[in-house]
């Protein structure tokens, strides 16, 4: 089994975005400057006897080119090279889109869902709880600006067929799927056991940074629900106790820089 940490180029945002009350002011100091921080948009692929899983697809390559509301434009806007391309980075490990029969989504936010449309021919695992909540955002209304994280296109994608889960299972040997919902009402984790380099945990933005990670945890500045958001940090912390496992912290740019990039893997 083979690992590839897929670089999909990187949103900038204030880093209270982030992480709760990162730079707030006191009375001392009651103004304060924010701080504008990098985040990057990682995706993965796993490769196993022959077949591919994909987790994530990172940002719609449109994104900054009326793609994404302007708000959202905004507030998280997206850089991204030609060679940054999801399906740029596959082909990095010589894969194709078509190849892919399998993706999981941790959840359905402009940067998880955005490439939905290239992989209209695989079945698609995502978190129910997450789906019937970001259906119901897109349809209350058409006004984007009401649709929070989630745009109305990358949801609309047709597939082969969505799997709502809403309990841990194993998707395959050496690859379980967890719950780890606070983020929004349902995340998914991945949790893959390589052969050489250990078990790994992917939380995605159950975990932000290795800051939050902790201990102590400490809140997202983007919380759907607080206390399964902590109760699911403490999964992640048993599990990576459990298996002696390395944990890949989403949106943690100095994290970023440690990690071994497609086409290198971990396996």
């Amino acid at each position: 089994m083979k690992l590839y940490i897929l670089n999909t180029g990187y949103l900038e945002t204030d880093m209270n975005n982030v992480e709760a009350c990162a730079n707030i002011g006191t009375k001392s100091q009651p103004h304060v400057l924010n701080k504008w921080i990098k985040l990057p948009v990682i995706c993965f692929l796993i490769e196993n006897e022959g077949e591919y899983v994909l987790y994530d697809t990172g940002s719609h390559p449109d994104a900054m080119n009326g793609y994404w509301p302007d708000n959202l434009q905004e507030i998280y806007p997206l850089y991204q090279k030609e060679e940054e391309k999801l399906e740029n980075q596959l082909a990095l490990c010589g894969v194709k889109p078509e190849q892919i029969k399998t993706v999981i989504l941790s959840h359905m936010h402009l940067d998880h869902a955005g490439n939905l449309h290239l992989f209209k021919h695989a079945d698609i695992y995502v978190p129910k709880a997450d789906f019937m909540h970001a259906r119901t955002q897109i349809q209350l209304n058409p006004s984007p600006i009401t649709h929070g994280g989630y745009i109305k296109n990358d949801l609309e994608v047709v597939a082969k067929q969505y799997h709502l889960v809403d309990e841990d299972f194993q998707l395959s040997e050496g690859i379980d799927v967890i719950n780890l919902p606070g983020h929004t009402p349902g995340l998914l984790g991945v949790v893959v056991h390589l052969k050489d380099q250990g078990s790994f945990i992917l939380p995605q933005d159950a975990v932000y940074t290795e800051n939050i990670y902790g201990p102590p945890a400490k809140a997202s500045g983007l919380l759907y629900d607080s206390l399964s958001y902590f109760k699911s940090i403490e999964k992640v912390r048993k599990l990576q106790q459990q298996y002696n496992a390395k944990v890949i912290f989403a949106h943690d740019d100095s994290f970023f820089q440690t990690l071994v990039k497609a086409p290198k893997y971990y396996e």
